[in-house]
Formats: C-alpha cells, structure tokens, sequence
C-alpha cells in the first residue's frame, strides 16, 4: 500500500515530533473531557490514599491520545511508567521479568494489549489481581510452583481493537475508557498549540483549515502541521494561512471532509462498479488491490464515523452523504 498522508498509525516520523508536542498533564491535554474528569477524580483519591491507581483499559482508533494520556497519569502520579507492546513480548517469563522490575505505584503501559499471546496474558491474571506472579521451578516431576509477590503497580492497556481482548483480562480492568474523535475546534487548538512549541506562525483560519481535513485525529493534525510548515516555508513566507494551509492540502490531495486518493477509490468503486452496494469486503478489496485488513483498520473507520457508507449483513453500502461528497447522481431505485 502506498504511503498515505492521512494514514494514523504511529511512525517514526511521529516519534520524532510527537515526544516533543506531547502534553505533560491533564489540564493541558485538549479534548476527552470525559475522561480527563475521570481520571482526575480517581488520581486525586489515589494519591489522597497513599495507593496505586486501579488498572485502566483505553481503546479506540489509533492517534487519538492513549499513549500520551499514560505518560500524563505517570507524571500526575509522580511515578515512573515503563512502556511496552503486545508483540515485544513473546514468552511469559519476559513478562515475569518486566513485573518483578517494577517499583510500587509504577506503571506499566502496554499498547496493542490484545496482541498478547495467551500464555503471557494468563501471567498477567494473578498480577493484577493479587499482586503476584506464580513461577515455575525445576522440570518434570521435581518442578514446583513458588508465587512471588509483586509491588502494587497499575497496568494501562491500550488497543484499537478492544473486541479482540478475552473477557478474563477485559474484567481485571478497574476503568475503562473508549476516546473518541476530535470535533475540528479541539484539533485547531491542538494545532495552535503545537505550532507554538515548534515557532510556526499561524493564523487561526489556517489551523482551523487544517483541524477539519485531520480527521479527528491529533496525531494527523500535528502531522499534517509539519508538512504544511514546510510548504509555507518554500512556498511562502513561512506563515501559516487559511490560503496555505487549503493549497498546501490540496496538494497533498487531502479534501475538505480528509478523505485522500484511497478513501476516494474505495467509495468510488462502490458506487461506480457495484451501483452504492451492498459489495463484500473481499469483494472491494480485491477491486482496489488492498488488502481487506487494510481496509478495515485504516479506511473504513472513518468513513463509517462520519456516515458515507453502512456495514450490513449482506456488505458494505454507500450513503446518500458519500454520493453527495463524491459529485455523483444517486441511482434511480438505489436504497439510502
């Protein structure tokens, strides 16, 4: 597939910029208020207690912030955060390892949780439950369980795909908390923001031009920032307007609503080769030449979020708001 602008999964070309943009606590993280209220009130009895936080599960589309709000708890905890993945550890005693590392209140984030094999998820079981991990010693008929106890530590899970983790480990979560999309005033002040840590200057039409092509998604705005700096900077001089920020993103073939060139093939064939649907997945996918997975994890949610095609028992079917985005007739008798 080829590189795509408005694509959300983390690179490392955000490494580079987001560690940097990232907000340190929870007043001056933008958005989520729901749960930032949450889990002000649960840090605050926390640290009134003396005690660690309770184990907490973010899930939700990539690049809204799960990671960064980790590193915030970890900060208002006045605690260290040791971070992983899921597919960084392959053997339960890798995990046995990273638990007796921890120090008590300390956090252990693991991202893309429902990777987990199940052999590594089951040492997870006792440990957040009890605090203690059950290692075996010795082989054959000599071997012996011992259990060793572990400091009180806060595991912080985050998936985007939360369906896929087994109820046992959904269960041992105290709290957990699905992040929606950004509405295009909370992205604008993310830019706004971002712009000032790397010395753009920017008028708040141009960082509202690009909130509403980022598709909800900071990790897309703050991308989107850096390559619009850059035109601005060779094109222009160097300041950020409503007039760069829209010839910039044109450029970049980004529309008004964020769809890009794969957004736009995958809805136009739809309508075009299978008159709007109901077409399969395999069917779309092989049509467009990506893989099915492809679509389902990086172009349908979006376009499912904001109505231009429905999930059905039968396929995927183009809306009426998809036909009038595209510039396309509706066809006669077609069910909208």
């Amino acid at each position: 597939m080829e590189r795509r602008v408005i694509e959300t999964k983390f690179t490392k070309e955000d490494e580079r910029v987001e560690n940097s943009l990232r907000p340190k606590s929870l007043s001056a993280y933008i958005g989520q208020d729901r749960i930032k209220d949450s889990l002000m009130i649960s840090i605050e009895a926390a640290r009134q207690r003396g005690e660690a936080l309770d184990h907490i599960l973010f899930y939700g589309p990539p690049g809204l912030g799960k990671t960064t709000l980790a590193g915030i708890i970890a900060n208002e905890m006045g605690v260290n955060i040791r971070v992983t993945s899921g597919p960084a550890i392959e053997k339960p005693g890798e995990m046995a390892a990273v638990l007796n590392g921890l120090a008590e209140g300390d956090i252990l984030f693991v991202d893309e949780i429902h990777r987990l094999n199940k052999q590594v998820e089951e040492v997870l079981y006792p440990a957040m439950e009890d605090f203690a991990i059950d290692i075996l010693i010795g082989k054959g008929a000599n071997a012996r369980s011992i259990r060793l106890d572990l400091p009180k530590f806060t595991l912080i899970g985050a998936t985007t795909r939360a369906g896929l983790l087994s109820a046992p480990l959904r269960d041992r979560f105290g709290e957990i908390h699905r992040l929606e999309f950004y509405t295009p005033q909370e992205l604008s002040t993310i830019i706004i923001n971002s712009s000032k840590k790397l010395r753009v200057s920017i008028a708040e039409e141009g960082a509202l031009e690009m909130a509403r092509r980022s598709r909800g998604t900071p990790r897309l705005a703050n991308r989107i920032l850096k390559r619009v700096r850059d035109f601005a900077q060779v094109r222009y001089d160097g300041r950020i307007t409503e007039e760069v920020a829209t010839t910039a993103l044109d450029l970049m073939e980004v529309d008004r609503m964020g769809l890009d060139r794969a957004d736009r093939r995958f809805l136009t064939t739809l309508m075009e080769t299978y008159g709007g649907g109901p077409a399969g997945l395999d069917t779309l996918a092989a049509s467009i030449g990506e893989d099915a997975g492809t679509i389902e994890d990086l172009i349908e949610p979006y376009l499912l979020q904001n109505g231009f095609i429905n999930r059905t028992p039968r396929g995927r079917m183009a809306t009426a708001r998809a036909y009038e985005h595209m510039g396309l007739a509706i066809p006669e008798g077609f069910q909208v």
